[in-house]
Parts: structure tokens; sequence; C-alpha cells
């Protein structure tokens, strides 16, 4: 079940979680957060929708059908973000994957103090594994100074593991540190590639939420979700005035290139 945000260019947000989720081998059941206006450049506007309309929107489908995990992209508003935990902490045996969506690629902001407070409060509790880029990171760890403490401070709220990708940080290749126990589990470098992408992190939150819901174990699954988004945006295609779109189904083209070649 993905809670986010509508977008209409189809880039990221609810269509984003939905293709990476059906490349994992998933069912996806979106629940619409808030509705955006937005191109590949930058968001416009955004209205999130009532608490009462969230939770009647998973209510309905979690006594309908079983769910094996959550991801949670952008809320919107402090309201949003209640109505999520709420229903979450009827579920505390289930996964959940936390992107923190905090502003728009093209720097429009997303989210306040009050909500930033109220995600540390209520959803680190409650959060298997969140996937902050280095800059999100900052933001929810206040007191920290570098990126080690900031995951330290962010598993102290309560957050089981920390995610937290390098594609904005001046390394020349892009290096990811996924944080468990108390200490740095694993690192992983991936070549640095061209460009801006629209709905990057919400492809690779969402593929790990789907390999969660399969059983995989946490280790694994953030290290076959990030193939996964690297692989996506290397077969990106520029459709609009910004931003890339990653393509999520490149898995089909390259097996219908193969199954060619066979011929």
């Amino acid at each position: 079940m993905c809670f986010s945000g509508n977008d209409p260019t189809g880039g990221a947000g609810i269509q984003a979680d939905i293709e990476t989720l059906s490349g994992m081998g998933c069912h996806a059941a979106p629940v619409i957060t808030s509705l955006t206006v937005q191109d590949t450049r930058n968001v416009k506007g955004y209205y999130p929708l009532d608490a009462s309309m969230i939770i009647e929107q998973a209510r309905a489908v979690l006594e309908d059908m079983p769910v094996a995990a959550f991801k949670i992209g952008m809320l919107g508003s402090v309201e949003a973000l209640e109505a999520v935990h709420s229903v979450l902490i009827d579920y505390p045996d289930l996964p959940v994957v936390l992107d923190p969506v905090f502003a728009a690629g093209g720097g429009t902001a997303l989210a306040d103090s009050e909500m930033i407070d109220a995600m540390n409060k209520l959803l680190l509790p409650i959060t298997t594994i969140i996937v902050p880029n280095s800059d999100e990171a900052r933001v929810l760890a206040k007191e920290a100074d570098v990126l080690e403490a900031c995951a330290q401070e962010i598993m102290d709220a309560g957050c089981e593991y920390v995610m937290i990708t390098g594609s904005h940080e001046p390394t020349e290749k892009v290096q990811n540190m996924f944080y468990g126990n108390n200490r740095l589990l694993d690192s992983f470098e991936w070549e640095r590639l061209p460009g801006s992408y629209h709905g990057s992190g919400c492809t690779l939150a969402s593929g790990i939420a789907g390999l969660l819901a399969h059983g995989i174990d946490p280790l694994s699954a953030v290290l076959e979700a990030q193939e996964y988004t690297w692989k996506s945006l290397k077969f990106a295609s520029r459709l609009g005035m910004g931003q890339l779109m990653p393509n999520r189904f490149f898995w089909a083209q390259l097996e219908e290139s193969e199954s060619e070649d066979d011929e």
C-alpha cells in the first residue's frame, strides 16, 4: 500500500510507485494523499486531501485485501501525516518504508517545520527503513553535524534502518550508506549518471518496499532496489523540458531485445 501524492506528469508520486512495484512483481494499492500541479521542472502547487479521505481509502482496502508492506511518500500536511500514522499503528508487524519528501526537484518546499517535527515523533518510531537523500537526512537530524550522526539520530528516534543516498553530495561516484543496529551496515558506490531525474527517490523507496513485501531481508532489498533504480535512470528519457523521466520498464525492453537477438 502506497501513501503518495498524484503527479500529473507521471514521473513521480503514485505512478512511480505503481510502475516500480509492477516491476517488482507486486500489486500496488495506491492511496492518494495530495493532488499536485507540476511539470518536469517544478511543483507549482499542491492540495492535501482531508485526513478522513486518506483514512477511508486505506481502511477500505485493508479490510478487503491482504497487504504485505507500506510505502510512504509525499504527505503534504500534518493532518495527512497523522492520518497515515493512525492507520499504520494498527499493523505493527508490516514493514514500512518512508521516503521523506520535503522539497520538489525544482526547489519548491513541500513540508514545513511542524510537519518535520511530526514525522520525527509519529512516523520514525514505526518505520522499518527510511530513505532520505543527504539533504533530507540533515533536515530530519537537526543536531547532527555529519551524515553518520544524522543516521544515528534518526535511529534514536525509533527508525530501524536508515538508507542515506548520496546523489546530492560532491563525490565522483554516488555513495549510498545503509545503517542499522546503531552502526554502518554497508555502503554502495554507483556510477554518477548525467542529468537530473524526476521520481528517483520514489523509485528507490518503492523498490525496497516491494522487495520487503516478498519477504526479502532489508540488506538484500536495498541492494537490489538500488540496482533497479540505477538502471531505470540509465535508460531514462526526456519527455518534458525539465528533469529526465526514469524508465521503470527497462527490463521489459531488454528482454524484448534479447528475444529478437535470439531469433
